[in-house]
């Protein structure tokens, strides 16, 4: 049994990966908020309390996306990716929906904690991944039109950054602070980025019925769409460092990962490997650790 589960995470949803990542998310948001609020000292840290509750409520929220992707792909997956761990049988669908009930009953027992404003932003936060799940009740519509299709997964990232924050303000007794719309915007793009960056693949990687957007738009021209939501990602966290007067780190910041992802983007072009393919997942990890700790981390640590 926990064999079974440990290949699973393995396959499907790295924990230390991808808890690496909503960590320093999480952890940003909440330090974000509480770099805006105008009733505190700038020299305020975060809550450890909020803090972990974002972090675990989060976490577990990415893990319903993984869960609700398996149950809205299974037929596909059974059909051209039968290796996947639930077409193969290694868990069942209905073991992953127990999980995804057990992480909505913790989510909900940590936003009650924080109070009613904290279960109706939980409650919109689902709300959203509802319709996600059920691709806004226009599934063909919306596949047959893959950049509206990015464009609406993509909102899910804000609102999630947008609950986090509130983990600060609502354990202070605040309201939510102006500008935060900046961070909210910063996690669109980045949302955008890990999309792009991990459905590019080298011609000979692509599989029938898999729809990447390097099939769908040729090699070129996703690596240019990546480069180009990376760099929308860094403007945007630039505008987002200007109320926090943090704008020389990330500047530093945002001028290290552009050149680096021109690199990624340079080397694809020239030669499409598998190896160079993984160089736009890679990097995207890299944006978003480094401009999630120079926005919400490193400024009040120092």
């Amino acid at each position: 049994m926990q064999n079974r589960w440990w290949i699973y995470q393995k396959e499907r949803f790295p924990v230390l990966k991808h808890g690496l990542l909503i960590a320093v998310f999480s952890t940003a948001a909440v330090g974000y908020s509480v770099l805006l609020s105008d009733g505190r000292s700038r020299l305020s840290s975060p809550s450890l309390g909020a803090m972990l509750i974002a972090f675990i409520t989060l976490f577990l929220c990415f893990l319903q996306l993984r869960i609700a992707d398996e149950f809205k792909d299974y037929s596909e997956d059974v059909q051209y990716r039968p290796y996947r761990p639930v077409p193969r049988g290694l868990v069942s669908l209905r073991e992953l929906a127990l999980v995804a009930i057990a992480s909505a009953c913790i989510q909900l027992g940590l936003a009650c904690s924080m109070g009613l404003p904290s279960v109706l932003l939980l409650t919109l936060v689902w709300g959203y991944m509802a319709l996600m799940r059920q691709e806004f009740f226009v599934p063909t519509w919306l596949k047959a039109r893959p950049l509206l299709y990015m464009l609406s997964h993509a909102v899910i990232l804000p609102l999630m950054a947008m609950y986090a924050a509130a983990c600060d303000w609502l354990a202070s007794g605040t309201s939510a602070p102006q500008g935060l719309i900046r961070f909210l915007l910063v996690s669109f793009f980045t949302s955008l980025a890990i999309e792009l960056g991990r459905k590019i693949r080298a011609p000979q990687d692509e599989e029938p019925g898999v729809a990447t957007y390097s099939a769908l738009w040729g090699q070129r021209r996703a690596a240019i769409a990546w480069l180009s939501a990376v760099w929308l990602m860094g403007m945007s966290a630039l505008w987002a460092a200007i109320p926090i007067q943090s704008t020389g780190l990330v500047t530093c910041v945002f001028l290290l990962l552009i050149s680096g992802s021109g690199v990624v983007v340079w080397r694809f072009a020239r030669q499409p490997t598998s190896a160079r393919a993984k160089g736009f997942e890679a990097m995207t990890g890299l944006w978003t650790l480094l401009i999630y700790l120079s926005l919400g981390i490193v400024p009040w640590v120092v």
